[in-house]
């Protein structure tokens, strides 16, 4: 558990940043613990700011809030503080992000909190909420039922009106081995999950398992493998790479560690490797993801995820081909962090890996991604680990644009900024 500013930049926090209609949007945690919601215009320095009537409640870095918009009725929507137990929502008004310029930015704007989605209680164990749009205005939201370990993915859907229960589509059951040991339960943690351009749902993750005993040393992490999972009917099945169904959202068979044809990057547990990193899509719609862990050159197996990874972590870009092929290539650049690295892919697909510290690095399509590079240092910054990126500008202005804190010493509160880059046009 961690606070120290941390709950308000975690890379993991999907649309902590966003941009819709010429205005951006952004939520974080105050010093003396209010959630706050703001807006500027695009382009604009000031920042118009709503104070939400709740208070972080516990000093956990879980305890992100993250924001979605229904489109079918022009909403904005806020989940927040929740891990491994009850969640807080708040929506606004119909209308309030239709027309940005002429909508009054006020608490009024914004109804009561409610620790339920109007009135669907979805679990009491729910931890790390994405929403995320469908093709057709729609809103989904994804997130965690259970704990770390032992936990299962599950999705709900807001048609305009009212949210609905899909249910959980992956499990924690069936039985791992290793040369070490085995374990019995487990959670898939997700790099992200994404709609393409085509409407095809894309899921990257990696497996956490519960017992320690399949790692040859106790001490790093237990996350092994990077597998991936598509759906084309919103979510209601899950497809493998191949295209063979193997998980139903609701029903008895979720997608499982037993299923075959999940796994596009083998690597087994005591390397370090992260949960929650990045995923994107291009503009065909094939899926892109970032990874990191301690490579083997460095030693058979790690005892300390954060100093292991602090001296030896790196961050792989892994993607698939227009022929259905992998690949995988290493970002010839030092995490020097324990911390997670995001994705983003500009108009002509080539690809942007933004690193701890605001640092960015840079590959071309036309290079077939081999030519990573280091574009921005992260000079003047003086950021503190991850930065939360807005995954949704890109497209619209491009713009990079991402959200980071100063560094700090002890408890003492530090500033929060979002510094924006021009991509090419």
């Amino acid at each position: 558990m961690s606070y120290d500013g941390l709950v308000n930049n975690n890379a993991f926090q999907k649309n902590g940043l966003l941009t819709h209609r010429g205005h951006q949007y952004a939520a974080w945690y105050t010093a003396d613990r209010s959630a706050v919601v703001a807006r500027r215009a695009l382009g604009a320095t000031t920042w118009s700011t709503v104070t939400l009537g709740h208070t972080l409640k516990s000093d956990d870095s879980h305890n992100v809030i993250c924001m979605g918009v229904s489109r079918t009725d022009g909403r904005l929507h806020l989940a927040m503080d929740s891990h491994s137990d009850g969640f807080f929502y708040v929506k606004s008004v119909p209308g309030l992000l239709d027309d940005a310029a002429s909508t009054a930015w006020t608490s009024a704007a914004f109804g009561a909190v409610q620790t339920t989605l109007d009135g669907l209680a979805l679990t009491t164990r729910f931890t790390y909420p994405q929403f995320l749009p469908t093709p057709e205005g729609r809103l989904q939201l994804s997130y965690r039922v259970g704990i770390s370990g032992n936990g299962r993915n599950a999705l709900a859907e807001y048609d305009g009106s009212s949210w609905t229960a899909l249910g959980e589509w992956s499990g924690s059951t069936g039985t791992y081995t290793t040369s070490h040991g085995s374990s019995t339960a487990r959670n898939m943690y997700l790099h992200g999950i994404d709609y393409d351009v085509n409407g095809r749902l894309h899921a990257f993750f990696t497996w956490r398992e519960q017992n320690d005993a399949v790692m040859s040393v106790r001490g790093g992490l237990t996350n092994h493998d990077t597998g991936y999972v598509h759906s084309t009917d919103r979510g209601r099945t899950w497809r493998n790479d191949a295209g063979t169904v193997v998980g139903t959202t609701g029903g008895p068979d979720p997608v499982a560690v037993t299923d075959g044809g999940l796994v596009i990057d083998s690597l087994d547990p005591g390397h370090c490797l992260m949960n929650q990193e990045s995923q994107a899509t291009d503009s065909t719609g094939l899926p892109h993801a970032i990874i990191s862990y301690v490579p083997g050159r460095f030693g058979p197996c790690t005892t300390d995820h954060v100093t292991d990874r602090t001296n030896n972590a790196r961050a792989f870009h892994v993607r698939k081909d227009a022929s259905g092929t992998w690949t995988k290539t290493e970002i010839p650049i030092a995490l020097n962090s324990s911390r997670r690295t995001g994705l983003v892919l500009d108009r002509y697909d080539n690809a942007y890996a933004i690193m701890p510290f605001g640092r960015i690095a840079g590959a071309s399509k036309s290079s077939g991604y081999a030519d990573w590079t280091l574009l921005y240092d992260g000079g003047g910054l003086n950021a503190f680990g991850e930065v939360v990126i807005d995954e949704t500008r890109v497209s619209q202005d491009g713009i990079l644009s991402f959200l980071y804190q100063e560094k700090s010493s002890g408890t003492t509160p530090s500033a929060l900024h979002v510094v924006d880059f021009r991509l090419p046009s």
